[in-house]
């Protein structure tokens, strides 16, 4: 894939994943269900690990500026990095079933469970048993259904992303 092309497509996934964030279903004043993660796990299929870290830098922070919402906050930041970093080393270049389970499961436990909850805590008037008690059900019931949901949508668009060589057949 050439320079120009990488390019195109991260500013295009940028856009979409942005678009994505500002459409939620909120569980709790600071849980809420997004779908931004399915285009994450694409830019770490695509893209190596250094692209994918500063991908989710750039994103987050222009996520933020297009879309405020609360205060900005670099904990944030650093667990949109921490969740591609997990979904890079788990899906570039070779995704299946097990390895799909294996990202979502650990973004879920790693960023969404515990370290949101830090940031919560830090941000947040209530402690952190407050926010990790509500986040541990809320993800423990996602997790099956964000799995479906991507595992679905991956075997849909694997060979446009084929096509336009984005993904090799053996990913």
């Amino acid at each position: 894939m050439t320079d120009i092309k990488k390019i195109v497509t991260l500013a295009l996934f940028m856009a979409l994943n942005i678009i994505l964030n500002t459409f939620y279903i909120p569980v709790t004043d600071s849980l809420r269900i997004t779908f931004s993660f399915v285009v994450m796990m694409y830019v770490a299929i695509i893209y190596d690990f250094k692209t994918c870290l500063l991908y989710a830098f750039i994103e987050d922070i222009l996520a933020y500026i297009v879309y405020p919402s609360g205060a900005f906050f670099f904990g944030y930041t650093l667990g949109a990095m921490v969740s591609m970093a997990i979904y890079s080393l788990c899906l570039y270049k070779k995704v299946n079933l097990k390895r799909i389970i294996i990202a979502r499961t650990l973004v879920s436990i790693i960023n969404n469970i515990l370290l949101n909850s830090i940031w919560n805590t830090i941000l947040l008037s209530k402690g952190f048993i407050f926010y990790i008690t509500a986040s541990i059900p809320k993800n423990l019931i996602l997790l099956p259904l964000e799995v479906i949901l991507f595992v679905a949508l991956y075997k849909l668009s694997k060979p446009l992303f084929m096509r336009f060589d984005l993904i090799k057949k053996s990913s």
